[in-house]
């Protein structure tokens, strides 16, 4: 009998671990696809290749979504500045797009009648792979053993012992999510409102106590050089996510608003994506006008809030990106930061396109570009609309 075709977005986890063995004991063909998004080392590859293999899967297949993550999403957040609720880079959000994306072409490309994922039924990653599996291949079906069958860990492990696979799934006190654009950290703090992350709960202690200087170089608003040397944007990010991670930069809890209505609290450790936004929010107020940056707060405000639901698929978040895109044409030059241990400092900027210019006056100096009594006539103009209010209201 022929087996059904089943793609599995397999992380190695306990969740998808579980859901190979089971679907694989069930009947179907289970082809295990991990996604690469900046996560994965390749001994780690081999690793998750082998457990899969023992979880009964029949093929196994990482896909290098490193590039595309990056040119779909992770460029589209630095132009934005996103950072959800002021704080959280969107560093798991983010990936679980490009993840659902790739994973349903590679199901569409060999076939499959099914494709399965290991989402609870109390999370943001359901609706997530859910949507996107839905808008882009609405006739294969959709298949959630964990939150269907409302599984508990302890269900979980009790099973795959029972099959004779015996892994300490027991000792993994933080569930940790890497990848290009942060990590994300989860336990038992995260689970109530007043405990905070044990520095052990973060992957990178603090290993270097001596401030750096760190000289990042952007061109039209992406990271092309960092010190002099210049390389692709992710390769950077990398180098100076390296460097960064040292200082134990980065770390912090999320508390938001999930998709499903409740609230939720996540740690989690981004460096690199910290320094770049911040970096890149500095040279972009020295070199984009007033309105400009108002406008494009509000665009990547919604941009973000749209990603982190699952809604990178409609068409509003190609009129954003194209907007993005234009206002960048300027964010060029160089951003000086200085690294110490646990938090950065911005020291300045340089570029040919800094507004900042002294010949038409500096700032609480004095006025070159205009006379005293246009000074005073364009204060009198600017007055009149909330003196004519508060001169008929102060009467009532």
């Amino acid at each position: 009998m022929n087996k059904e075709t089943l793609v599995l977005a397999y992380s190695g986890g306990l969740d998808t671990s579980y859901s190979l063995r089971k679907l694989s004991q069930e009947g179907y063909e289970v082809h295990a696809v991990s996604v690469n998004t900046g996560g994965f080392s390749k001994e780690e590859i081999k690793i998750i290749e082998a457990k899969a293999v023992q979880m009964g899967a029949y093929t196994y297949q990482n896909i290098d979504a490193l590039a595309s993550f990056y040119q779909k999403i992770v460029k589209f957040l630095l132009f934005g500045n996103v950072l959800k609720n002021n704080t959280y880079p969107l560093s798991v959000s983010a990936e679980r797009i490009i993840q659902a994306i790739e994973i349903v072409q590679y199901a569409k490309k060999i076939g499959a009648k099914y494709i399965a994922h290991g989402s609870t039924g109390a999370g943001n990653d359901q609706v997530r792979f859910d949507l996107i599996f839905q808008v882009l291949a609405p006739e294969i079906k959709i298949i959630t053993l964990i939150r269907d069958h409302q599984l508990s860990r302890e269900d979980e492990i009790a099973y795959l012992k029972k099959e004779g696979i015996d892994i300490p799934w027991e000792k993994a006190q933080y569930s940790i999510n890497q990848g290009l654009w942060g990590t994300s950290v989860g336990g038992a703090e995260t689970l109530s409102s007043h405990l905070p992350l044990p520095d052990a709960a973060y992957p990178n202690p603090l290993l270097q106590t001596d401030p750096t200087n760190v000289e990042l170089e952007f061109e039209k608003g992406e990271l092309v050089g960092i010190d002099g040397v210049k390389s692709d944007s992710v390769s950077l990010i990398q180098k100076l996510q390296d460097q960064a991670k040292q200082f134990a930069i980065g770390r912090d809890i999320h508390v938001g608003d999930t998709i499903i209505g409740i609230k939720g609290r996540v740690g989690f450790e981004a460096a690199a994506p910290l320094i770049l936004i911040k970096a890149h929010h500095l040279l972009e107020k020295h070199t984009l006008s007033k309105w400009q940056q108002f406008q494009k707060e509000q665009m990547a405000n919604f941009y973000g809030m749209q990603l982190h639901e699952g809604q990178y698929l409609d068409p509003v978040m190609r009129d954003i990106e194209a907007f993005m895109e234009s206002s960048q044409g300027r964010v060029t030059g160089s951003v000086f930061v200085k690294l110490h241990p646990y938090r950065f400092e911005l020291l300045g900027i340089q570029s040919p396109f800094d507004l900042m210019q002294a010949e038409f006056g500096s700032y609480g100096e004095m006025n070159k570009g205009w006379t005293a009594d246009e000074a005073k006539g364009f204060i009198k103009l600017t007055a009149n609309a909330t003196k004519i209010y508060q001169h008929l209201n102060s009467k009532k």
